[in-house]
């Protein structure tokens, strides 16, 4: 019975975010205007509804597999709170929402090393120089992923070092992206304009005059 109301929550909870929390951050200009271009929620929502469809056919299996069991009710469930308070499920649980808390204000850099690095002790994981190592090279291999190629745009925080942290890594990455792809717009989750000094955008083109 906890399982299955864990499942419950956690799919009620999914569903709430697919309807109002997706996109939250404004749409830069250059992609909000180029229609071949995928919005910033496409990714999080394809994400989203594949996890509603997992955990919703985790539910009926649970249910299935507890058909006719007696221990499989409103009291068993109260007996069971305990202990999953000192599993490695809750403690997960709880780092992710507290992740949910911390993004804003440190940033995806730091918010996705920690997730990463706790995660990987929480299983056990003893060898912390290399997880740590790992977690940073996790880190930016996602941000390159999702800000740089699918122009997502990830938090850079509000906390002045961790944003003078982030914006140095984005132009590392827009140098880098510059030398490999020629052309390309540059990688950042800003819209500002890049336009250089003394030209105006045209806003009925979208180019500059």
């Amino acid at each position: 019975m906890f399982e299955l109301i864990c499942n419950v929550l956690l799919w009620l909870g999914l569903l709430y975010t697919y309807c109002f929390n997706v996109l939250e951050a404004p749409v830069p200009t250059r992609v909000a205007r180029n229609p071949y271009n995928l919005q910033p929620d496409v990714w999080p929502k394809v994400i989203i509804i594949l996890l509603l469809v997992c955990v919703a056919f985790n539910i009926v299996k649970i249910l299935r597999r507890n058909r006719g069991n007696p221990d499989f009710s409103i009291g068993a469930f109260f007996g069971g709170v305990g202990s999953f308070l000192k599993s490695k499920l809750f403690l997960g649980v709880a780092l992710v929402v507290a992740a949910s808390l911390i993004l804003e204000p440190l940033g995806y850099m730091a918010t996705c090393f920690l997730v990463l690095f706790l995660y990987g002790l929480l299983l056990g994981n003893r060898r912390v120089f290399r997880l740590a190592i790992m977690s940073v090279l996790l880190t930016l291999i996602l941000y390159v992923v999702f800000s740089v190629l699918l122009s997502v745009n990830l938090p850079r925080g509000t906390i002045p070092q961790m944003r003078e942290f982030a914006l140095k890594v984005e132009q590392v990455v827009s140098v880098v992206k510059g030398k490999v792809m020629p052309g390309s717009a540059p990688a950042g989750n800003g819209s500002e304009s890049t336009l250089p000094a003394g030209t105006e955008k045209d806003e009925t083109s979208g180019g500059a005059k």
